[in-house]
Protein backbone atom coordinates (compact mmCIF):
# COMPACT_ATOMS: atom_id res chain seq x y z
CA UNK A 1 0.00 0.00 0.00
CA UNK A 2 0.95 3.18 -0.95
CA UNK A 3 2.04 6.01 1.65
CA UNK A 4 -0.23 8.95 2.48
CA UNK A 5 2.50 11.31 1.21
CA UNK A 6 2.72 9.00 -1.66
CA UNK A 7 -0.88 9.49 -2.20
CA UNK A 8 -0.50 13.04 -1.78
CA UNK A 9 2.55 13.34 -4.21
CA UNK A 10 0.73 10.62 -6.94
CA UNK A 11 -2.45 13.21 -7.26
CA UNK A 12 -0.31 16.35 -7.39
CA UNK A 13 1.72 14.63 -10.23
CA UNK A 14 -1.33 12.98 -12.44
CA UNK A 15 -3.27 16.44 -12.53
CA UNK A 16 -0.12 18.04 -13.57
CA UNK A 17 0.48 15.56 -16.52
CA UNK A 18 -3.31 15.85 -17.09
CA UNK A 19 -2.79 20.19 -17.08
CA UNK A 20 -0.09 19.48 -19.24
CA UNK A 21 -1.64 16.91 -21.86
CA UNK A 22 -4.39 18.85 -22.29
CA UNK A 23 -1.81 22.10 -23.57
CA UNK A 24 -0.77 20.23 -25.87
CA UNK A 25 -3.95 18.80 -27.34
CA UNK A 26 -5.47 22.11 -27.27
CA UNK A 27 -2.33 23.46 -29.57
CA UNK A 28 -2.61 20.61 -31.81
CA UNK A 29 -6.85 20.15 -32.32
CA UNK A 30 -6.43 24.21 -33.51
CA UNK A 31 -4.43 23.22 -36.31
CA UNK A 32 -6.64 20.02 -37.56
CA UNK A 33 -9.02 20.89 -40.64
CA UNK A 34 -9.88 17.47 -42.06
CA UNK A 35 -9.23 13.80 -41.49
CA UNK A 36 -5.15 13.96 -42.84
CA UNK A 37 -4.54 16.47 -40.41
CA UNK A 38 -5.51 14.36 -37.85
CA UNK A 39 -3.91 10.84 -38.92
CA UNK A 40 -0.46 12.50 -40.33
CA UNK A 41 -0.41 16.47 -38.74
CA UNK A 42 0.20 19.49 -40.91
CA UNK A 43 3.23 20.65 -38.43
CA UNK A 44 6.80 20.40 -39.44
CA UNK A 45 8.15 18.02 -36.67
CA UNK A 46 11.54 17.58 -35.90
CA UNK A 47 13.37 14.18 -36.68
CA UNK A 48 14.50 13.54 -33.21
CA UNK A 49 11.20 14.33 -31.93
CA UNK A 50 9.73 12.06 -34.50
CA UNK A 51 12.76 9.47 -33.18
CA UNK A 52 11.48 9.67 -29.97
CA UNK A 53 7.34 9.48 -30.65
CA UNK A 54 8.13 6.50 -32.26
CA UNK A 55 10.73 4.80 -29.42
CA UNK A 56 7.52 5.59 -26.73
CA UNK A 57 4.95 4.22 -29.37
CA UNK A 58 6.90 1.04 -29.46
CA UNK A 59 7.76 0.13 -26.61
CA UNK A 60 5.57 0.68 -24.38
CA UNK A 61 3.72 -0.66 -20.95
CA UNK A 62 3.97 -4.08 -21.95
CA UNK A 63 7.70 -3.19 -22.09
CA UNK A 64 7.73 -1.09 -18.79
CA UNK A 65 4.90 -3.10 -16.78
CA UNK A 66 3.04 -6.05 -18.02
CA UNK A 67 6.51 -8.21 -19.55
CA UNK A 68 8.81 -7.69 -16.78
CA UNK A 69 6.05 -9.32 -14.28
CA UNK A 70 6.63 -12.17 -17.08
CA UNK A 71 10.38 -12.34 -16.01
CA UNK A 72 9.71 -11.73 -12.28
CA UNK A 73 7.49 -15.58 -12.83
CA UNK A 74 10.05 -17.10 -15.30
CA UNK A 75 13.41 -15.13 -15.20
CA UNK A 76 16.33 -14.79 -17.94
CA UNK A 77 14.86 -16.86 -20.40
CA UNK A 78 12.21 -14.35 -20.78
CA UNK A 79 15.10 -11.71 -20.37
CA UNK A 80 16.76 -13.57 -23.31
CA UNK A 81 13.36 -13.55 -25.59
CA UNK A 82 11.60 -9.96 -24.71
CA UNK A 83 14.83 -8.27 -23.86
CA UNK A 84 17.05 -9.20 -26.69
CA UNK A 85 15.84 -11.27 -29.76
CA UNK A 86 12.69 -10.07 -29.83
CA UNK A 87 14.17 -6.18 -30.07
CA UNK A 88 17.39 -7.02 -32.04
CA UNK A 89 15.01 -8.06 -35.16
CA UNK A 90 12.72 -5.17 -34.49
CA UNK A 91 14.76 -2.42 -34.82
CA UNK A 92 16.65 -4.22 -37.54
CA UNK A 93 13.42 -4.77 -39.41
CA UNK A 94 12.79 -0.94 -38.82
CA UNK A 95 15.80 0.26 -40.27
CA UNK A 96 14.80 -2.30 -43.50
CA UNK A 97 11.46 -1.20 -44.15
CA UNK A 98 11.24 2.53 -43.01
CA UNK A 99 12.62 4.31 -46.64
CA UNK A 100 11.11 1.74 -48.63
CA UNK A 101 7.40 2.15 -46.89
CA UNK A 102 8.08 6.51 -46.72
CA UNK A 103 8.39 6.50 -50.29
CA UNK A 104 5.12 4.50 -51.47
CA UNK A 105 3.51 6.27 -48.45
CA UNK A 106 4.05 9.37 -49.56
CA UNK A 107 3.44 8.80 -53.35
CA UNK A 108 -0.26 7.20 -52.70
CA UNK A 109 -0.90 9.75 -49.86
CA UNK A 110 -2.00 6.73 -47.76
CA UNK A 111 -3.03 8.20 -43.73
CA UNK A 112 -3.26 4.53 -43.48
CA UNK A 113 -1.75 0.65 -43.03
CA UNK A 114 -4.79 -0.52 -44.58
CA UNK A 115 -5.50 2.67 -47.25
CA UNK A 116 -1.53 1.69 -48.06
CA UNK A 117 -2.32 -1.88 -48.86
CA UNK A 118 -5.54 -0.55 -50.57
CA UNK A 119 -3.68 1.58 -53.08
CA UNK A 120 -0.65 -0.58 -53.55
CA UNK A 121 -2.30 -3.10 -54.96
CA UNK A 122 -5.17 -1.03 -56.10
CA UNK A 123 -8.19 -3.25 -54.38
CA UNK A 124 -10.68 -1.48 -52.20
CA UNK A 125 -12.26 -4.99 -51.42
CA UNK A 126 -7.88 -5.64 -49.44
CA UNK A 127 -7.99 -2.04 -48.03
CA UNK A 128 -11.74 -3.03 -46.15
CA UNK A 129 -10.35 -6.49 -44.85
CA UNK A 130 -7.29 -4.71 -43.48
CA UNK A 131 -9.43 -2.69 -41.70
CA UNK A 132 -11.55 -4.46 -39.59
CA UNK A 133 -8.89 -6.88 -39.51
CA UNK A 134 -7.06 -3.37 -37.24
CA UNK A 135 -10.06 -4.12 -34.90
CA UNK A 136 -7.75 -6.49 -33.29
CA UNK A 137 -5.57 -3.70 -32.17
CA UNK A 138 -8.34 -3.17 -29.83
CA UNK A 139 -6.42 -6.01 -27.60
CA UNK A 140 -3.36 -3.84 -27.11
CA UNK A 141 -5.57 -1.10 -26.24
CA UNK A 142 -6.79 -3.09 -23.63
CA UNK A 143 -3.33 -4.22 -22.55
CA UNK A 144 -1.97 -0.59 -22.71
CA UNK A 145 -5.22 0.71 -20.41
CA UNK A 146 -4.77 -2.29 -17.87
CA UNK A 147 -1.19 -1.49 -17.36
CA UNK A 148 -1.60 1.85 -16.53
CA UNK A 149 -4.50 1.24 -14.50
CA UNK A 150 -2.40 -0.84 -12.26
CA UNK A 151 0.09 1.42 -11.66
CA UNK A 152 -2.03 4.44 -11.08
CA UNK A 153 -4.72 2.59 -8.52
CA UNK A 154 -1.47 1.61 -6.67
CA UNK A 155 0.03 4.57 -6.52
CA UNK A 156 -2.93 6.40 -5.07
CA UNK A 157 -4.79 3.43 -3.24
CA UNK A 158 -7.63 3.64 -5.22
CA UNK A 159 -10.12 0.72 -7.03
CA UNK A 160 -9.05 -0.09 -10.20
CA UNK A 161 -12.43 -0.53 -11.87
CA UNK A 162 -13.23 3.40 -10.78
CA UNK A 163 -8.78 4.35 -12.16
CA UNK A 164 -10.28 2.24 -15.64
CA UNK A 165 -13.10 4.76 -16.12
CA UNK A 166 -11.12 7.88 -15.01
CA UNK A 167 -8.36 7.07 -17.82
CA UNK A 168 -10.91 5.94 -20.39
CA UNK A 169 -12.74 9.09 -20.09
CA UNK A 170 -9.79 11.14 -19.64
CA UNK A 171 -7.90 9.57 -22.89
CA UNK A 172 -10.45 8.69 -25.18
CA UNK A 173 -11.37 12.32 -24.61
CA UNK A 174 -8.66 14.41 -25.84
CA UNK A 175 -7.78 11.49 -28.63
CA UNK A 176 -11.05 13.18 -30.11
CA UNK A 177 -9.53 16.22 -30.68
CA UNK A 178 -5.80 16.31 -30.88
CA UNK A 179 -4.48 13.62 -33.20
CA UNK A 180 -0.99 13.54 -34.50
CA UNK A 181 -0.56 17.21 -34.17
CA UNK A 182 -0.84 16.99 -30.45
CA UNK A 183 0.89 13.09 -30.12
CA UNK A 184 4.14 14.21 -30.91
CA UNK A 185 4.31 16.78 -28.44
CA UNK A 186 2.73 14.86 -25.98
CA UNK A 187 4.92 11.31 -26.83
CA UNK A 188 8.51 13.32 -26.97
CA UNK A 189 7.60 14.56 -23.80
CA UNK A 190 6.56 10.97 -22.54
CA UNK A 191 10.15 9.48 -23.99
CA UNK A 192 12.18 11.63 -22.22
CA UNK A 193 10.25 10.81 -19.00
CA UNK A 194 10.44 6.93 -20.25
CA UNK A 195 14.64 7.23 -20.90
CA UNK A 196 15.07 8.75 -17.54
CA UNK A 197 12.69 6.09 -15.80
CA UNK A 198 14.43 3.30 -17.52
CA UNK A 199 17.81 4.15 -16.17
CA UNK A 200 16.00 4.68 -13.13
CA UNK A 201 14.46 1.27 -13.13
CA UNK A 202 17.38 -0.78 -14.68
CA UNK A 203 19.32 0.91 -11.43
CA UNK A 204 17.17 0.20 -8.80
CA UNK A 205 18.77 -3.10 -8.17
CA UNK A 206 22.05 -2.49 -7.78
CA UNK A 207 22.25 -3.49 -3.87
CA UNK A 208 21.70 -7.08 -5.50
CA UNK A 209 24.88 -6.66 -7.24
CA UNK A 210 27.16 -6.34 -4.12
CA UNK A 211 28.80 -9.24 -4.30
CA UNK A 212 28.96 -9.21 -8.21
CA UNK A 213 26.90 -10.40 -11.29
CA UNK A 214 28.24 -14.27 -9.81
CA UNK A 215 26.66 -13.11 -6.53
CA UNK A 216 23.21 -11.76 -8.26
CA UNK A 217 22.52 -15.23 -10.60
CA UNK A 218 23.78 -16.89 -6.87
CA UNK A 219 20.44 -15.32 -5.06
CA UNK A 220 17.94 -16.20 -8.28
CA UNK A 221 19.47 -19.51 -7.83
CA UNK A 222 18.26 -19.64 -4.49
CA UNK A 223 14.82 -18.67 -5.26
CA UNK A 224 14.20 -21.01 -8.04
CA UNK A 225 17.12 -22.83 -10.32
CA UNK A 226 14.91 -21.93 -13.30
CA UNK A 227 14.94 -18.49 -13.15
CA UNK A 228 19.25 -18.62 -14.66
CA UNK A 229 18.65 -20.88 -17.34
CA UNK A 230 18.83 -19.91 -20.74
CA UNK A 231 15.46 -21.94 -21.24
CA UNK A 232 12.93 -22.66 -18.39
CA UNK A 233 10.79 -25.81 -19.42
CA UNK A 234 8.06 -24.98 -16.81
CA UNK A 235 6.87 -21.51 -17.95
CA UNK A 236 4.56 -21.29 -21.13
CA UNK A 237 6.04 -19.04 -22.98
CA UNK A 238 10.11 -19.74 -22.44
CA UNK A 239 10.09 -23.64 -22.92
CA UNK A 240 13.26 -23.89 -25.11
CA UNK A 241 15.18 -21.94 -27.93
CA UNK A 242 12.72 -22.65 -30.38
CA UNK A 243 10.41 -20.14 -28.36
CA UNK A 244 12.62 -17.85 -26.71
CA UNK A 245 15.03 -17.27 -30.02
CA UNK A 246 13.63 -18.17 -33.11
CA UNK A 247 9.54 -17.71 -32.47
CA UNK A 248 10.35 -14.30 -31.20
CA UNK A 249 12.68 -12.89 -33.62
CA UNK A 250 10.31 -14.05 -36.63
CA UNK A 251 7.61 -11.67 -34.40
CA UNK A 252 10.22 -9.04 -34.24
CA UNK A 253 10.62 -8.82 -38.05
CA UNK A 254 6.76 -8.47 -38.30
CA UNK A 255 5.55 -6.61 -35.48
CA UNK A 256 7.42 -2.95 -37.42
CA UNK A 257 4.07 -3.25 -39.56
CA UNK A 258 1.59 -2.34 -36.93
CA UNK A 259 0.09 1.12 -38.14
CA UNK A 260 0.93 3.32 -35.26
CA UNK A 261 4.76 1.92 -35.89
CA UNK A 262 5.44 1.75 -39.77
CA UNK A 263 2.95 5.18 -40.68
CA UNK A 264 5.07 7.15 -37.84
CA UNK A 265 7.93 8.16 -40.89
CA UNK A 266 5.50 9.50 -42.88
CA UNK A 267 5.10 12.27 -40.47
CA UNK A 268 8.45 13.11 -41.77
CA UNK A 269 8.44 16.03 -43.88
CA UNK A 270 11.93 15.81 -45.80
CA UNK A 271 13.77 12.59 -47.23
CA UNK A 272 16.77 14.21 -44.86
CA UNK A 273 15.56 13.50 -41.80
CA UNK A 274 15.01 9.71 -41.98
CA UNK A 275 18.40 8.68 -40.36
CA UNK A 276 18.47 11.01 -37.72
CA UNK A 277 14.89 9.77 -36.69
CA UNK A 278 16.17 5.68 -37.15
CA UNK A 279 18.94 6.82 -34.84
CA UNK A 280 17.00 8.23 -32.18
CA UNK A 281 14.38 5.47 -32.60
CA UNK A 282 16.45 2.86 -32.49
CA UNK A 283 18.76 4.05 -29.72
CA UNK A 284 16.00 4.64 -27.14
CA UNK A 285 14.13 2.33 -28.42
CA UNK A 286 16.97 -0.72 -27.42
CA UNK A 287 17.02 1.09 -23.68
CA UNK A 288 13.81 1.09 -23.42
CA UNK A 289 13.50 -3.45 -24.67
CA UNK A 290 16.38 -3.90 -21.96
CA UNK A 291 13.52 -2.85 -18.89
CA UNK A 292 11.88 -6.15 -18.92
CA UNK A 293 15.75 -6.84 -17.01
CA UNK A 294 13.78 -5.01 -13.75
CA UNK A 295 11.53 -8.03 -13.30
CA UNK A 296 14.52 -9.61 -11.71
CA UNK A 297 14.89 -7.29 -9.20
CA UNK A 298 11.07 -7.79 -8.26
CA UNK A 299 11.33 -11.14 -8.31
CA UNK A 300 14.35 -10.59 -5.32
CA UNK A 301 12.09 -7.85 -3.40
CA UNK A 302 9.35 -10.78 -3.92
CA UNK A 303 10.86 -14.14 -3.63
CA UNK A 304 7.69 -16.00 -3.18
CA UNK A 305 5.59 -13.15 -5.53
CA UNK A 306 3.21 -12.07 -3.23
CA UNK A 307 2.92 -9.49 -0.45
CA UNK A 308 1.70 -9.44 3.03
CA UNK A 309 0.39 -13.03 2.43
CA UNK A 310 -1.31 -11.78 -0.97
CA UNK A 311 -0.30 -13.33 -3.74
CA UNK A 312 0.62 -11.09 -6.78
CA UNK A 313 -0.96 -11.00 -10.04
CA UNK A 314 1.66 -10.66 -12.93
CA UNK A 315 0.32 -6.95 -14.15
CA UNK A 316 0.80 -5.28 -11.01
CA UNK A 317 4.24 -6.89 -9.59
CA UNK A 318 6.12 -3.63 -11.27
CA UNK A 319 3.68 -1.12 -9.73
CA UNK A 320 3.99 -2.93 -6.35
CA UNK A 321 7.79 -3.44 -6.61
CA UNK A 322 8.00 0.63 -7.34
CA UNK A 323 5.56 1.77 -4.81
CA UNK A 324 7.40 -0.47 -1.94
CA UNK A 325 10.95 0.32 -3.21
CA UNK A 326 10.22 4.28 -3.21
CA UNK A 327 8.35 4.58 0.19
CA UNK A 328 10.54 6.31 2.90
CA UNK A 329 12.04 9.64 2.64
CA UNK A 330 10.60 12.46 0.54
CA UNK A 331 13.73 12.08 -1.88
CA UNK A 332 12.68 8.30 -2.28
CA UNK A 333 9.61 9.21 -3.02
CA UNK A 334 10.22 11.62 -5.52
CA UNK A 335 12.00 9.70 -7.39
CA UNK A 336 9.27 6.92 -7.21
CA UNK A 337 6.71 9.60 -8.33
CA UNK A 338 9.07 10.38 -11.49
CA UNK A 339 9.37 6.28 -11.82
CA UNK A 340 5.28 6.00 -11.52
CA UNK A 341 5.19 9.10 -14.02
CA UNK A 342 7.49 7.73 -16.65
CA UNK A 343 5.51 4.29 -16.12
CA UNK A 344 2.20 6.26 -17.00
CA UNK A 345 4.43 7.67 -20.25
CA UNK A 346 5.26 4.24 -21.29
CA UNK A 347 1.36 3.45 -21.57
CA UNK A 348 0.04 6.77 -22.79
CA UNK A 349 2.13 7.36 -25.81
CA UNK A 350 0.98 3.52 -27.53
CA UNK A 351 -2.44 4.11 -26.14
CA UNK A 352 -2.42 7.71 -28.33
CA UNK A 353 -1.20 6.25 -30.82
CA UNK A 354 -3.56 2.93 -31.15
CA UNK A 355 -6.48 5.17 -30.37
CA UNK A 356 -5.41 7.67 -33.32
CA UNK A 357 -4.73 4.69 -36.00
CA UNK A 358 -7.77 2.54 -35.32
CA UNK A 359 -10.11 5.15 -35.10
CA UNK A 360 -8.69 6.63 -38.47
CA UNK A 361 -8.78 3.65 -39.92
CA UNK A 362 -12.52 2.50 -38.73
CA UNK A 363 -13.36 6.32 -40.83
CA UNK A 364 -11.51 6.37 -43.54
CA UNK A 365 -10.93 2.55 -44.63
CA UNK A 366 -14.41 1.48 -43.43
CA UNK A 367 -17.28 3.70 -42.96
CA UNK A 368 -16.02 5.91 -45.76
CA UNK A 369 -15.80 3.50 -48.49
CA UNK A 370 -19.35 1.87 -47.37
CA UNK A 371 -21.11 5.16 -47.47
CA UNK A 372 -19.68 6.92 -50.50
CA UNK A 373 -15.69 8.10 -50.99
CA UNK A 374 -17.35 11.51 -51.68
CA UNK A 375 -20.50 11.27 -49.59
CA UNK A 376 -18.66 12.92 -46.16
CA UNK A 377 -16.94 16.01 -45.76
CA UNK A 378 -14.33 17.15 -43.67
CA UNK A 379 -16.27 18.38 -41.13
CA UNK A 380 -18.13 15.30 -41.11
CA UNK A 381 -15.42 12.35 -41.09
CA UNK A 382 -14.28 14.59 -38.05
CA UNK A 383 -17.07 13.76 -36.30
CA UNK A 384 -17.50 10.40 -37.64
CA UNK A 385 -13.65 9.85 -35.97
CA UNK A 386 -14.88 10.91 -32.83
CA UNK A 387 -17.70 8.93 -32.50
CA UNK A 388 -15.76 5.67 -33.51
CA UNK A 389 -13.31 6.78 -30.47
CA UNK A 390 -16.11 7.05 -28.28
CA UNK A 391 -16.76 3.38 -29.23
CA UNK A 392 -13.46 2.65 -29.02
CA UNK A 393 -13.87 3.49 -25.24
CA UNK A 394 -16.90 1.44 -24.48
CA UNK A 395 -15.69 -1.91 -25.54
CA UNK A 396 -11.92 -1.36 -24.48
CA UNK A 397 -13.78 -0.66 -21.06
CA UNK A 398 -15.34 -3.55 -20.78
CA UNK A 399 -12.55 -5.71 -21.58
CA UNK A 400 -9.97 -3.92 -19.92
CA UNK A 401 -12.38 -4.71 -17.14
CA UNK A 402 -12.43 -8.21 -16.99
CA UNK A 403 -8.93 -8.64 -17.54
CA UNK A 404 -8.63 -6.97 -14.61
CA UNK A 405 -10.67 -9.03 -12.24
CA UNK A 406 -10.13 -12.13 -13.89
CA UNK A 407 -6.79 -12.80 -15.99
CA UNK A 408 -5.19 -15.44 -17.63
CA UNK A 409 -1.63 -15.51 -16.51
CA UNK A 410 -1.47 -11.64 -18.01
CA UNK A 411 -3.26 -9.48 -20.18
CA UNK A 412 -0.45 -9.54 -22.31
CA UNK A 413 -1.57 -13.14 -23.57
CA UNK A 414 -4.83 -11.35 -24.82
CA UNK A 415 -3.21 -8.64 -26.55
CA UNK A 416 -0.67 -10.82 -27.85
CA UNK A 417 -3.22 -12.91 -29.35
CA UNK A 418 -4.71 -9.85 -30.84
CA UNK A 419 -2.34 -8.01 -32.22
CA UNK A 420 0.13 -10.76 -33.82
CA UNK A 421 -2.51 -12.14 -35.68
CA UNK A 422 -3.20 -8.76 -37.20
CA UNK A 423 0.76 -7.81 -37.66
CA UNK A 424 1.28 -11.61 -39.34
CA UNK A 425 -1.74 -10.50 -41.71
CA UNK A 426 -0.28 -7.66 -42.46
CA UNK A 427 3.47 -8.72 -42.86
CA UNK A 428 3.39 -9.94 -46.81
CA UNK A 429 1.42 -7.25 -48.24
CA UNK A 430 3.81 -4.96 -46.59
CA UNK A 431 7.04 -6.92 -47.53
CA UNK A 432 5.72 -7.15 -51.01
CA UNK A 433 4.44 -4.15 -51.42
CA UNK A 434 7.69 -2.87 -51.14
CA UNK A 435 9.69 -5.01 -52.50
CA UNK A 436 8.19 -6.98 -55.05
CA UNK A 437 7.04 -5.71 -58.28
CA UNK A 438 4.01 -6.56 -60.55
CA UNK A 439 2.49 -9.16 -57.93
CA UNK A 440 -0.94 -10.13 -59.07
CA UNK A 441 -3.09 -8.99 -55.88
CA UNK A 442 -4.45 -12.27 -55.31
CA UNK A 443 -1.00 -13.53 -54.26
CA UNK A 444 -0.45 -10.89 -50.82
CA UNK A 445 -4.43 -11.48 -50.19
CA UNK A 446 -4.39 -15.42 -50.14
CA UNK A 447 -0.88 -14.86 -47.69
CA UNK A 448 -3.20 -12.18 -45.47
CA UNK A 449 -6.24 -14.76 -45.28
CA UNK A 450 -3.75 -17.85 -44.96
CA UNK A 451 -1.88 -16.25 -41.69
CA UNK A 452 -5.25 -15.04 -40.12
CA UNK A 453 -6.23 -18.75 -40.11
CA UNK A 454 -2.97 -20.35 -39.21
CA UNK A 455 -2.87 -18.39 -36.36
CA UNK A 456 -6.14 -18.29 -35.05
CA UNK A 457 -5.83 -22.66 -35.74
CA UNK A 458 -2.44 -23.07 -34.13
CA UNK A 459 -3.72 -21.18 -30.80
CA UNK A 460 -7.40 -22.20 -30.11
CA UNK A 461 -8.11 -24.83 -33.03
CA UNK A 462 -5.21 -28.25 -32.51
CA UNK A 463 -5.36 -28.58 -29.01
CA UNK A 464 -8.60 -30.60 -28.98
CA UNK A 465 -7.22 -32.83 -31.83
CA UNK A 466 -3.89 -33.09 -29.58
CA UNK A 467 -6.36 -33.95 -26.51
CA UNK A 468 -8.03 -36.56 -29.04
CA UNK A 469 -4.75 -38.57 -29.51
CA UNK A 470 -3.37 -36.44 -32.74
CA UNK A 471 0.35 -36.16 -33.11
CA UNK A 472 2.15 -32.89 -33.80
CA UNK A 473 5.39 -34.28 -32.60
CA UNK A 474 7.62 -31.06 -31.32
CA UNK A 475 4.69 -28.75 -31.61
CA UNK A 476 2.59 -30.65 -29.25
CA UNK A 477 3.96 -28.59 -26.38
CA UNK A 478 3.06 -25.81 -27.76
CA UNK A 479 -0.53 -26.51 -28.35
CA UNK A 480 -2.33 -27.55 -24.72
CA UNK A 481 -2.43 -26.18 -21.52
CA UNK A 482 -4.25 -23.41 -19.81
CA UNK A 483 -1.84 -20.68 -21.13
CA UNK A 484 -0.58 -20.60 -24.57
CA UNK A 485 1.89 -18.76 -26.33
CA UNK A 486 1.08 -16.57 -28.93
CA UNK A 487 4.24 -15.86 -30.62
CA UNK A 488 3.95 -19.73 -31.72
CA UNK A 489 1.26 -18.97 -33.65
CA UNK A 490 2.30 -15.70 -34.87
CA UNK A 491 5.40 -17.23 -36.02
CA UNK A 492 3.85 -19.80 -37.20
CA UNK A 493 1.17 -17.89 -39.50
CA UNK A 494 4.13 -16.11 -40.78
CA UNK A 495 6.12 -18.57 -41.77
CA UNK A 496 3.37 -20.41 -43.72
CA UNK A 497 2.24 -17.50 -45.11
CA UNK A 498 5.41 -16.51 -46.49
CA UNK A 499 5.91 -19.93 -48.07
CA UNK A 500 2.47 -20.08 -49.92
CA UNK A 501 3.47 -16.18 -50.96
CA UNK A 502 6.46 -17.52 -52.95
CA UNK A 503 4.98 -20.43 -54.24
CA UNK A 504 2.21 -18.32 -55.80
CA UNK A 505 4.67 -15.71 -57.50
CA UNK A 506 6.89 -18.75 -58.12
CA UNK A 507 3.88 -19.78 -60.31
CA UNK A 508 2.96 -16.52 -61.27
CA UNK A 509 6.16 -15.70 -62.78
CA UNK A 510 6.14 -19.20 -64.69
CA UNK A 511 3.02 -18.53 -66.51
CA UNK A 512 3.99 -14.84 -67.40
CA UNK A 513 7.54 -16.08 -68.96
Amino acid sequence: MATATQVTGAWILILLYMAVVLFFVIRGASKIKNISDYALGNILFSPYAVGLSLAAAMTSAATFVINPGLIANFGISGVISYGIALPIAAVASLALLTKSFRKYGETVKALTLAQWIGKRYNSKPYSLFMAFLSLLLITFIVLILVAIVSVISKAINADPIWVLTGVVVFVFGYMMFGGANSMVYTNTIQALIMLVVAFILLGSGIKFFGDGIGGFFAQLREIDPALTTPTNPGSPLFRNFYEIIFAQVVVGIAIVVQPHIITKSLLLKKESDVNKFLVTAIVVELIFFFVVFAGLYARMAFPDLSIEGVALKNDEIIPVYVVQLFAGNILAVVVGLVVVLGLMSAGMSTLEGLIQSVSTSITSDIIKPLVGENKLSDVTQIRINKMAIIALGVVAWFIARGQILNPNLSVAILAQNGVYAFFSAAFIPVIFGIFVKDVKTHIPFAATVTAVVVHFTVFFGLEPLVEAGWNFGFFNQFLIGPVKNPAIASSTAIVVSTLLAFILLIFQKKKAS
